[in-house]
């Protein structure tokens, strides 16, 4: 027996599709018999699983589990929850692996898997092993595996809370019907404070608003919450509850890397020197705070999966993406928590004593582009960014390679790189000056003009 997936599914971190035209349980299953005869193979023997809560999660996860016994794994199952209880339950119980079925904050027709394989990130060339093995029907004929139970949720709230000392805050909560709802009714019960709470039923259509706190229209509800009853800050999720938006009190977006800058604070005071990391597309406004804090700030890759590895190669307490994914390996396991990131949110504005509003308006005061996005052909993708950097070198600009071109001018900097998991190009600037930030998107634009790309509309997220 083989089983061929679609290839769009096989992406860099994920396994991800629409389900019944990219994606279907035969396919959940083979990824249950390749990832579970991977865990079997390298000795484990125990592969946790948990689900969001999409219509569709349900029979993806049955059929995951039923893939996996096959591999001869036995299969602890935790249900209902955000990502991050996933990997929490990867961390603590005695399992070799863990999967979650999530279709992360895609719309609701779309479903999927992230994997941890004993204890490390598991993604790129481990997913394409997926695919192979799959393909050739290349799995063990061994004796089917056991299901076990294990209700979890109450522990990993136990577990976000534990050693909390923040102050008691009037905080606004949106949980954009995602998974998260559930443990953030458990956690707002613990928290000292004044809990205002939106959507916290599961719903996999996403009745109120598409779950992705990056995309600040979908913050509209909570931004009038926060104002009608006049609290202190904002939080929101996404889908699977492991990326994390913010408002402060004046419903002015804090974005992923502001809040990087925010939550590097307690960390530099307890680890002093300690590296940060944040990805490319971050203000140099958070590099420049965190050498300011006294800590090493490091530039890296886009990619919840790159970082994490960083982060165990570095031995870094705190990592973040402009994506809202933030990564704790202080006092926590190092996988991205969007529950855990807003504890120690919290905390961290305890411990600077100033309003969340305060913190925010003493920021300073970028502009900068969205993310821009062009459609082009796959196999141009690299190779126009490779062009770029070879014409920016041969120009003697100040280009970092890190991921992609990431260009140092006197107006500020702007970035052009291949996306990962599409076929397009992303580019960022931030400047001072809206003078600034036009000469830099002019550059942008010189340059992709150079390589045969027009921008054109934009493309979507």
């Amino acid at each position: 027996m083989t089983h061929r997936f679609d290839p769009s599914t096989l992406r860099e971190y994920d396994i991800r599709g629409i389900v019944g035209k990219t994606l279907g349980t035969q396919d959940a299953h083979a990824i249950g018999r390749s990832f579970g005869t991977l865990i079997r193979r390298a000795g484990g023997r125990r592969v946790a699983v948990g689900r969001d809560g999409r219509a569709s999660s349900p029979q993806m996860e049955t059929a995951l589990v039923d893939g996996l016994r096959q591999a001869g794994v036995d299969v602890v199952r935790i249900g209902l929850g955000p990502t991050p209880m996933l990997y929490y339950a990867e961390a603590v119980l005695e399992v070799d692996g863990g999967i979650q079925v999530t279709g992360s904050h895609n719309p609701a027709e779309y479903n999927g898997f992230k994997m941890v394989f004993q204890h490390s990130a598991f993604f790129g060339e481990d997913i394409q092993k997926i695919g192979a093995m799959s393909a050739q029907g290349d799995w063990d004929e061994v004796e089917t595996g056991n299901v076990d139970e294990a209700d979890i949720m109450d522990d990993y709230v136990g577990r976000l809370m534990a050693g909390y000392a923040g102050g008691a805050y009037r905080i606004g909560w949106d949980c954009g019907n995602g998974a998260a709802g559930p443990v953030i009714e458990k956690l707002v019960e613990l928290l000292p404070g004044e809990h205002h709470l939106l959507f916290t039923e599961v719903d996999g259509n996403f009745p109120n608003h598409h779950p992705d706190p990056t995309e600040e229209k979908n913050l509209a509800d909570l931004k009038r919450l926060v104002a009608e009853k006049n609290l202190d800050f904002g939080l929101a999720f996404d889908g699977d509850g492991d990326r994390i938006g913010a408002i402060d009190g004046e419903g002015r977006v804090i974005w992923g890397d502001q809040l990087l800058s925010i939550l590097a604070v307690p960390v530099l005071r307890e680890v002093p020197g300690a590296t940060i990391i944040a990805d490319v597309k971050a203000s140099q406004m958070l590099y420049d705070r965190i050498a300011e804090l006294g800590g090493e700030p490091l530039m890296w890759k886009t990619g919840h999966s790159l970082i994490k590895t960083k982060m165990k190669e570095t031995g870094a307490p705190l990592a973040g993406e402009m994506s809202g994914h933030i990564f704790f390996a202080h006092d926590y396991y190092g996988f991205d928590d969007a529950q855990y990131a807003a504890v120690q949110l919290i905390r961290a504005v305890h411990m600077i004593g100033k309003s969340m509003t305060q913190i925010r308006g003493e920021m300073p005061n970028m502009i900068n582009t969205p993310e821009m996005r062009f459609q082009v052909d796959e196999s141009r993708k690299f190779a126009i960014v490779d062009e770029v950097l070879d014409r920016l070198e041969a120009d003697g600009a100040d280009v970092n390679r890190t991921d992609g071109a990431r260009v140092n001018t006197p107006d500020g900097w702007w970035l052009l790189r291949a996306s990962n998991t599409q076929d397009v190009l992303v580019a960022r600037a931030e400047s001072t000056s809206r003078e600034g930030l036009d000469r830099l998107v002019a550059q942008i634009d010189d340059q992709l003009a150079k390589s045969g790309v027009e921008r054109g509309p934009q493309a979507g997220h």
